[in-house]
């Protein structure tokens, strides 16, 4: 009897096992974005924290950060002896509209110690704080340093 081409039983079982640990582990984590879309919010939180420094450093003015539960906006202050962004305007990203970054999925934030962080004319924050990132499978923490702003 001639062979006939195909798979070996060892074969088949190899190719069963390796299926089965990707529906196990690999799938799961390539169907749900979570992952990547809870580090992508702290990255584009921590960038608007830094792109808010350099604006209030290059126009001269208070930059104020409100937040929210569910994300931030950005707002630059009418005049440069202003204490405060009442009267002012949005502030405008980069390739245009405005600086808000909005929360995903149950994500939230949590502000410590108060829920607006402002920028000097100097790109000084007018408090050192943490700002929490929850309800994602691990909390992730953006810190802003009080004298120099560092955001990290």
């Amino acid at each position: 009897m001639p062979r006939s081409p195909g798979f070996t039983l060892t074969e088949l079982v190899v190719i069963i096992v390796v299926v089965a640990v990707l529906a196990a582990i690999a799938v799961p984590r390539w169907i749900g974005k979570s992952g990547f879309e809870d580090r992508g919010l702290r990255d584009e939180t921590a960038a608007a924290l830094r792109y808010a420094q350099k604006s209030a450093i290059s126009a001269r003015r208070l930059v104020c950060l409100n937040f929210t539960t569910s994300g931030l906006t950005a707002s630059v202050a009418s005049s440069f002896a202003a204490s405060d962004c009442s009267g002012g305007t949005a502030l405008g990203r980069p390739g245009g509209g405005t600086l808000n970054v909005a929360g995903t999925g149950g994500a939230r934030y949590s502000v410590h110690p108060g829920a607006t962080l402002t920028f000097s004319p100097l790109g000084r924050p007018s408090l050192g704080t943490t700002i929490a990132v929850e309800n994602l499978p691990p909390t992730l923490n953006i810190t802003v340093e009080p004298e120099t702003g560092y955001v990290h």
